[in-house]
């Protein structure tokens, strides 16, 4: 009687574990796959959180496929040159597809030319492919109120960017030097990850911004949409069947924070001197 008992028990765990791995397989076979959303919002000051979300979700084998949500002016250069050397070693790996919001211009659209698409929306502003050196110049105010500063320095052009002086003509040629430098940068970025002839980019490398409808005609986006238009692309490149399922972290000052982002947050409040590769609708009009 016993050996009945236990002969039926073991054979409803077998059933058990037999029902438990025919829903995995079918878990398995019909999975969508995952989309991972990664945004990048306001001025580009720092790279390290953008980097960190991209290497993370490379690294998921889970997440077949990448959409960066470019909601940016730009910003300082070098974060934006190393978010695209991280979308470039991406791409080798699974699909990534930005899709760009209102604004994706300078140093947004440069971390958006290695990315496999470009989504823009028709009236995205766009490209401002150009360099930005920005001074400020506060001698005429402390003459005013009686103010002096005093100078000890090691070099002639040490104190170039001090904002207690104003420039002379020699070292607006230095600077000047220094932006072509950095603006013929940018200029080899969108033609290697747009694949354009680089006399072609030039052209159209003057610091103006285009719409999305534009941008597309220039070669310098590939599709006309919006974010679900992306992440459909995207699922399409990953081969995912189905609609797939959205990955997306939420970035908050309290994340920041709490990541030891202090330097970050002093950064997007008080402004300091900087290279840029940055849009700006305001220094435009002047």
């Amino acid at each position: 009687m016993k050996s009945k008992k236990i002969k039926y028990f073991l054979i409803i765990i077998g059933t058990l574990i037999l029902i438990s791995l025919f829903i995995t397989i079918m878990e398995i076979s019909i999975s969508t796959g995952k989309v991972a959303i990664v945004n990048i919002k306001g001025i580009i000051v720092d790279s390290r959180l953008s980097i960190d979300e991209i290497k993370q979700y490379r690294k998921d084998p889970s997440i077949k496929a990448i959409v960066l949500r470019v909601e940016s002016p730009g910003g300082a250069v070098v974060p934006a040159q190393e978010i695209y050397e991280e979308i470039k070693r991406t791409i080798k790996f699974k699909p990534v597809v930005v899709s760009m919001g209102s604004v994706a211009a300078s140093g947004g659209y440069y971390i958006s030319c290695p990315a496999t698409k470009i989504v823009a929306n028709p009236g995205t502003l766009t490209g401002s492919i150009g360099v930005l050196i920005e001074i400020p110049n506060i001698k005429g105010l402390l003459d005013k109120v009686g103010v002096k500063t005093e100078v000890v320095k090691s070099g002639k052009y040490k104190d170039i960017t001090s904002p207690f002086k104003s420039l002379q003509n020699e070292e607006k040629e230095i600077l000047q030097k220094l932006t072509d430098d950095i603006h013929e940068q940018f200029i080899k970025a969108v033609s290697e990850g747009r694949k354009i002839p680089i006399e072609q980019v030039r052209k159209i490398a003057d610091g103006r911004v285009f719409t999305g409808l534009k941008a597309k005609e220039l070669g310098l986006v590939d599709e006309i949409g919006d974010l679900d238009h992306a992440i459909k692309i995207a699922a399409q490149l990953a081969k995912i069947k189905g609609e797939p399922e959205i990955v997306m972290r939420k970035s908050t000052i309290l994340r920041e924070l709490l990541n030891g982002d202090i330097e970050l947050l002093i950064k997007r409040f008080l402004p300091y001197i900087q290279v840029y590769y940055l849009y700006s609708p305001i220094l435009q009009k002047n």
